[in-house]
């Protein structure tokens, strides 16, 4: 069965649009469009309008190289929106079997037991420990047989409003939202393999205004935090120490960014404000002021992951990945600031047809995306649709507005009896009418012998 999937990465520097089809297990890039992000900040929607903008314009491009028109969009949503409450739930299992409506009536009991504020919608309600009878740990419990069916759930929540406005920005862009997916773990289904799933690691995707951290133990999310740091703090601190516009600060740490090399040359760079001169600026400043920002942000997630409790459990270490990943030097440094852990950089997993710039770490999380619509998700979750996901699952194809008329007209078509039909059942009446009149002619006859 065939199906067209699109994912749109909503990112606070650029905005990523992906077209894939999918035949069986098979995944193929169709298209791709990329954007500068506007209306947003930090993982923030600030203007509808230009956000929709320039969602509109990466979504045109991808149907432009896909050649396809798809309405329905699998998106993602930054962490600076979401909260994360843990669950419980138990439930009897009647028949002693356990199938895909027990895990679902267990899950969702978790989901009610929840305690989640008004003003939040749950995204993704996670499993992480589901239990039989007096067994724990177990992976999956289908077609196992108990009496009793537990789960412990990791519940990821984002604020209305903010979800409304990604709607509305998603919308006006002239497609539908078929699924919310939190960016991290997005990216976590991008550039992890099984064995880091299961020692257990944390990812931290690492853009241009925010990083986003996803600590996975047991195949699945355990813990997720956000810092409003990216990239683009470099070139505003490069441009404050050196006194030169953001564009000019840009191109030095794209030139010249580096945690490795220290040298004495000299550069010019333009001044703020003034266009008829130049200041020499050293490369050892423009170093300094670079390794003092990334030492900062590693520091600060060198801290989320301690107080999230979960340090000891993450036998794979960090994984990294994202556009600020691209810093000559940052493995060292994180591997210093990590307590020696084991630091990976790490570029999104390879799909047929995928186009050379898609393979950039910075694409993961909309390469995530196509996978998470492709079924490449944890064993069971409970989606941004209250809706039950698990592996082997069926999926339904997406409908396109096309596909849609053409049903239409199919549906008319089907409705209107053709002649010969009719015909036909004349023919059928009259025929059932002779044999009824033989019948009862017949039946005469024996009743008077």
């Amino acid at each position: 069965m065939s199906r067209t999937i699109l994912g749109i990465d909503i990112g606070s520097t650029k905005i990523c649009a992906i077209i894939a089809q999918q035949n069986g297990d098979k995944l193929k890039i169709a298209g791709s469009g990329i954007s500068k992000s506007k209306g947003i900040k930090k993982g923030i929607i600030t203007n509808i309008e230009m956000a929709s903008n320039s969602i509109k314009e990466a979504l045109d491009g991808a149907k432009k190289v896909a050649g396809t028109n798809i309405d329905k969009v699998i998106v993602s949503i930054s962490g600076a929106y979401t909260k994360s409450v843990e669950s419980y739930g138990v439930v009897n299992i009647p028949d002693k079997e356990i199938g895909i409506k027990e895990i679902n009536r267990v899950m969702m009991m978790a989901d009610h037991n929840a305690n989640i504020p008004s003003d939040y919608e749950r995204i993704h309600v996670l499993p992480y420990n589901f239990k039989v009878d007096n067994q724990e740990f177990i992976d999956d419990p289908l077609g196992m047989t108990g009496n009793r069916l537990e789960v412990h759930v990791h519940i990821i929540t984002a604020q209305k409003t903010s979800l409304n406005n990604l709607k509305k920005s998603v919308e006006l862009a002239g497609v539908s939202i078929d699924n919310i997916v939190l960016n991290g773990y997005a990216s976590s289904i991008a550039v992890l393999n099984d064995d880091e799933k299961e020692l257990g690691v944390s990812v931290i995707d690492m853009g241009g205004a925010t990083c986003n951290l996803c600590i996975n133990t047991s195949n699945s999310i355990r813990y997720n935090d956000f810092l409003a740091v990216g990239s683009n703090n470099i070139t505003n601190d490069l441009s404050m120490a050196l006194h030169t516009p953001l564009s000019a600060a840009e191109e030095v740490k794209i030139k010249y960014g580096s945690l490795k090399k220290v040298s004495n040359e000299l550069i010019e760079l333009p001044i703020i404000g003034d266009d008829n001169n130049t200041n020499e600026i050293s490369l050892e400043i423009v170093s300094n002021v670079i390794y003092a920002r990334v030492e900062e942000t590693l520091m600060i997630l060198a801290k989320s992951i301690d107080e999230s409790e979960f340090k000891d459990q993450i036998g794979a270490g960090i994984v990294l990945t994202g556009g600020f990943t691209k810093i000559e030097g940052l493995r060292e440094l994180a591997i210093a600031i990590f307590d020696n852990m084991p630091v990976r950089i790490a570029k999104p997993k390879k799909i047929d047809g995928m186009f050379e710039t898609l393979k950039d770490p910075m694409y993961s999380t909309g390469i995530g995306l196509i996978l998470y619509g492709g079924g490449y998700f944890t064993p069971y979750e409970i989606d941004s649709n209250k809706k039950l996901r698990y592996k082997n699952e069926i999926i339904e194809p997406t409908n396109n507005i096309q596909n849609i008329t053409e049903n239409l007209k199919e549906t008319k078509s089907e409705e209107k009896p053709q002649t010969d039909d009719l015909v036909d059942i004349k023919k059928i009446k009259k025929q059932s009418g002779i044999k009824e009149k033989m019948s009862k002619f017949w039946n005469t006859i024996t009743q008077l012998f």
